[in-house]
């Protein structure tokens, strides 16, 4: 079934353009829905926008893709960074595994409610500003460890882009803006539907669901950190 799917987009990239740029956002869904180190980032915006208190579907949406977008900063950075380097596009060593899953296990704590953090406060007030700073700061520190990754997915996009940006730069932008929106999509999509389930159900941040739903997000996110040291080897 995965197979075919690739299969599927990777064909359609060599089609035309409006397919190209369709199979180009399909490549940026899949990159988050199908890898291991991307589906990380799920429960930790759920688990972030879980501990920022009663903030509205807006407010969730924007931290959201704010998150999202410091990814997409990173990822691009490296991506520059690393060719111009000469080194496999993406690839930041060991150095940059250790220190997203550093990050990882300190936000995962701070789910589960062991370690407190600077954003952390009894008042909505003093997250109202720091929210979107501290989710920007987070897919900043996350999108280091997620190069390898992103540009394995992205490699048939470039192949793509690389081919046309001699005679179509605009062409090829677009396809990368497609991609950078579908894998931002899901992030963003994950984050909202969250607060619009605990709106629905009448949640609040100290709820037990709330709360475990915020514990369980925070296992997952150390998890995630335990598999970036683990690929790391």
């Amino acid at each position: 079934m995965i197979d075919t799917i690739f299969e599927f987009l990777s064909k359609a990239l060599t089609g035309n353009a409006y397919t190209a740029v369709f199979a180009s956002f399909g490549w940026g869904i899949v990159s988050v829905l199908l890898s291991p180190c991307h589906l990380s980032s799920i429960p930790l915006v759920v688990g972030f926008i879980n501990s920022q208190g009663e903030i509205n579907l807006k407010r969730t949406f924007i931290i959201s893709l704010v998150f999202g977008v410091g990814i997409l900063i990173t990822i691009a950075l490296i991506g520059l960074i690393t060719a111009l380097a000469g080194r496999l596009m993406g690839d930041v060593g060991a150095a940059g595994n250790y220190l997203v899953a550093s990050v990882f296990f300190i936000v995962g704590l701070y789910l589960m409610d062991i370690i407190k953090l600077p954003w952390d406060g009894a008042s909505i007030k003093p997250t109202k500003h720091k929210g979107v700073l501290a989710a920007l700061i987070l897919g900043l520190l996350f999108g280091i460890g997620l190069g390898p990754c992103t540009f394995a997915y992205m490699a048939p996009v470039l192949g793509v882009v690389f081919k046309v940006s001699r005679t179509n730069i605009i062409y090829s932008i677009i396809l990368l803006l497609a991609f950078g929106l579908g894998h931002i999509l899901v992030i963003v999509a994950a984050g909202t539907l969250t607060r619009k389930v605990q709106q629905y159900l009448n949640w609040t941040e100290k709820s037990k669901a709330a709360t475990y739903i915020k514990r369980v997000c925070g296992v997952m996110v150390i998890l995630g950190g335990i598999y970036m040291i683990y690929n790391t080897f």
